[in-house]
């Protein structure tokens, strides 16, 4: 399950009803997903996403969205820091921004309009959906791994838009770590 630390607060939130609310008030979708048919994280693709089909079925009628693959970055990934380079400064996207993430870990940044931030650890299981629009950031945890399913409503839309505030300055690229805190928190 997801872990949320909103930033002015300097809180850490790890329960179901307090990551919903949250990420609500954010205007940001978040889901933990099982699939219904259990399959490795190291699976190819077409298994991936044929696990996952009814989810990724229920998603596209819900938001339009017309294509779903497999991101699968490691620390072997040719280019890798070139790629973090573009999703790690503050950026938005004409559509919304879709992951749900199958293998490791990975941050989020979202900022409102109103400059609150909150920094959103994804692993395993977890569906995070950001509208288009959203100022946010991401990069890898540590292990730099990270293999998703993606959705898009226009693979040509999803094009990083930054707003060169130069706020993700002032944040580390740093995990929370899954022996800082409890994980997995149901209420």
């Amino acid at each position: 399950m997801a872990c949320v630390k909103l930033v002015r607060e300097d809180k850490i939130l790890t329960t179901k009803n307090e990551i919903d609310s949250c990420l609500a008030a954010f205007g940001l979708r978040y889901e933990y997903w099982q699939p219904e048919h259990p399959v490795e994280g190291d699976a190819p693709p077409t298994e991936i996403l044929d696990a996952y089909r009814r989810e990724i079925d229920r998603l596209k009628g819900v938001g339009g969205y017309v294509t779903a693959d497999v991101i699968d970055i490691t620390p072997l990934t040719p280019g890798l820091d070139g790629m973090l380079a573009k999703f790690n400064c503050e950026h938005w996207h004409d559509e919304d921004e879709v992951r749900f993430v199958i293998q490791g870990r990975g941050l989020f940044h979202v900022r409102s309009k109103a400059g609150d931030v909150a920094a959103i650890e994804v692993e395993a299981g977890d569906l995070l959906s950001l509208p288009k629009g959203t100022w946010h950031w991401f990069d890898l945890c540590p292990e730099r791994r990270i293999r998703a399913i993606r959705l898009f409503q226009d693979p040509a839309g999803w094009t990083p838009r930054y707003t060169e505030s130069g706020v993700d300055k002032n944040f580390q690229p740093v995990c929370f770590g899954p022996m800082q805190y409890p994980r997995r928190t149901e209420t």
